[in-house]
């Protein structure tokens, strides 16, 4: 009966934590390719118009913070917030030394990157 009841618990427990625990993760890689973002010297464009990337991160940070419930993953982050226009729908690209792609093709580099411990700033 005591096992029994230990183990419902610590299921119980498992099930409550566990978002939080990933809620904290995709955080920290949130944070990374913010700063990232901001730290590139590349240029970003959105809805017509060009911007450094300071700008481009601050953008992305607001958008971050009123969308975030919509974003379990960093990859989510990049492919539902960090790719396109929610005004316009038009993709954002981003401009590093005369290359021009498609910002959620890049940020999705930088976060495999990240992940295989190629950046840790």
């Amino acid at each position: 009966m005591i096992s029994r009841r230990l183990r419902a618990g610590t299921i119980g427990a498992i099930l409550l934590v566990t978002p939080l625990i990933a809620a904290a993760g995709t955080d920290t890689e949130v944070d990374y390719l913010l700063h990232f973002v901001a730290a590139s010297g590349c240029e970003f464009q959105r809805n017509e118009s060009r911007h450094d990337p300071v700008s481009a991160a601050d953008h992305l940070r607001l958008k971050y913070s009123r969308g975030k419930r919509y974003v379990n993953s960093a990859e989510q982050f990049i492919d539902r917030l960090a790719s396109e226009s929610s005004w316009s729908g038009k993709p954002y690209t981003v401009n590093c030394d005369g290359v021009e792609e498609p910002s959620g093709v890049w940020l999705h580099r930088a976060l495999d990157e990240y992940r295989a411990g190629g950046d840790r700033s």
